[in-house]
């Protein structure tokens, strides 16, 4: 039987040793720490055989470099988003795309109350402080969270862990979802109201919806001029759910207190600052507004920004793993599960 070449990209250390292990029969894996679009221009005759790659969210995947794959069959993303691959294009060539939909229920909403706390009770602040030999006790006082209403849009596997969470802080929880968890209001005593309910009765905000072309935007200037003065923003979701401009403005003006972001708009950019440097003249202008906008967030004292990490725990690789071999089982086995196209 002829060897199916599977190609995998964004590919940490810690992912090796689990994909031999469990590779399929009959299959030849190709491992590489780069994502594709940067490994492709120079490697394409390398990997361009390959019938599945699969990519994780450092991947770029648009339609004119998976087109330099012509015998692909399968998209395999190891996470739960998909948006970074060209859907269209994947669509008009009869390919599937399949995801990993359940790996970091717990992940990432522990991460979210991380930062929620060192937000709230100024830990990184008061840390660094003590690097630089000040102890002030006033200005590292902070907040509890006990008693204090937190406002949850999106009660998917995340936002509902998230309220579970919440229960054992002691806080009243309200949430925004089109479709309520009737276990979840019974279970937690939530209260499910609508978005601009949430957004004037919350001391904090935590953002667990999906990126989707209805949802981009949606905490905007109109929203954060509903918001509470001193309300505390969360997003471990995805940057483009909420206006960076915006944010940076209340900020400035007061009505957000303090905000904790795993993700931003345009992030790639940071992360490879370099890179676009070089090809500046490539980079949307709308990208280049928001990373001066994000480069002003990262030296908030209030603000508390790390690299898109809150799904990156040793357990939750494993279950992306599982699931991604499972995908890859069932597409060769002619039964192809989770997919999103």
């Amino acid at each position: 039987m002829e060897r199916i070449l599977i190609t995998f990209f964004d590919v940490k250390d810690i992912e090796k040793e689990y994909l031999y292990k469990y590779k399929p029969e009959n299959c030849e894996f190709i491992v590489i720490s780069d994502p594709l679009h940067k490994y492709i221009d120079e490697n394409i005759d390398k990997v361009k055989d390959s019938e599945i790659i699969s990519v994780f969210t450092s991947t770029n995947a648009p339609g004119n470099l998976l087109k330099q794959f012509p015998n692909l069959k399968l998209v395999t993303t190891r996470s739960t988003g998909f948006n970074n691959v060209d859907l269209d294009y994947c669509k008009e060539h009869n390919i599937p795309v399949v995801n990993v939909p359940k790996y970091g229920d717990c992940t990432v909403a522990e991460y979210a109350f991380g930062l929620l706390l060192d937000v709230m009770r100024k830990i990184t602040f008061s840390y660094l402080n003590l690097k630089e030999g000040i102890i002030n006790i006033q200005s590292n006082i902070g907040h509890d969270l006990m008693g204090k209403t937190i406002g949850i849009v999106g009660t998917g596997a995340i936002g509902c862990h998230a309220i579970k969470i919440a229960n054992g802080f002691g806080m009243n929880i309200i949430c925004y979802d089109p479709y309520p968890k009737e276990e979840m209001k019974l279970k937690f005593n939530v209260k499910y109201v609508s978005l601009d309910q949430l957004l004037t009765e919350s001391d904090v905000i935590s953002l667990h919806a999906p990126s989707t072309k209805e949802n981009f935007h949606m905490i905007n200037d109109e929203c954060f001029n509903k918001m509470k003065k001193g309300v505390i923003i969360i997003n471990t979701a995805r940057g483009e759910i909420m206006d960076t401009q915006a944010l940076y403005k209340a900020i400035k003006n007061g009505i957000v207190a303090g905000a904790g972001l795993d993700v931003l708009e345009c992030e790639d950019i940071l992360a490879n600052e370099d890179q676009y440097l070089i090809k500046v003249d490539c980079i949307r202008h709308e990208c280049l507004s928001k990373t001066l906008i994000n480069h002003k967030l990262l030296e908030m004292p209030n603000v508390i920004v790390t690299p898109h990490v809150a799904f990156d725990s040793v357990e939750a690789v494993y279950r992306i793993l599982k699931t991604t071999i499972d995908n890859i089982n069932g597409y060769l086995s002619g039964n192809v599960i989770n997919k999103v196209n």
